[in-house]
């Protein structure tokens, strides 16, 4: 998703594991791991926080081979669910980043064209998450590129 309105290809990022099963030198039990998951949450973490903590100061590499539960199962069993899944929070966070932005600096023409790329992605997710019922059907999200141009 993140580089879809882009030419270039980059591949630096992380790589899960390739095989699913219990790595030999994870110690924990995954009622265990639940409780660091559940604890981390109320501490205030996102789910990408959190995996990225469990790896590396837990070295857990992935929850749901240890657990056979996803991290979104687990926190939906405790009622730790976000209100709103985190990409589209950051995507809406970066999009109204922009605007402002773009309020202060008028003559900026370029980052115009920038904020409906952003745009067009929160619409996307949106309305996947509207049809997997993840957010309410009435949830809106107002453009103000019509207000720019």
């Amino acid at each position: 998703m993140g580089r879809m309105h882009t030419h270039r290809h980059g591949k630096s990022h992380s790589i899960r594991p390739a095989i699913l099963r219990t790595p030999s030198w994870v110690t924990q039990s995954p009622t265990e791991i639940e409780e660091l998951v559940i604890k981390y949450t109320k501490d205030g973490l996102t789910p990408s926080q959190i995996g990225i903590k469990l790896r590396d100061q837990h070295a857990i590499p992935l929850i749901k081979s240890i657990t056979k539960k996803s991290m979104g199962q687990i926190l939906g069993e405790h009622d730790l669910k976000a209100e709103m899944p985190e990409d589209l929070e950051n995507i809406v966070r970066k999009a109204i980043g922009l605007q402002k932005h773009l309020k202060a600096n008028k003559g900026d023409n370029r980052n115009v064209r920038s904020l409906e790329l952003i745009e067009a992605k929160v619409h996307r997710l949106s309305v996947y998450y509207k049809r997997i019922g993840r957010i309410s059907k009435t949830w809106k999200y107002k453009s103000v590129v019509a207000q720019l141009e």
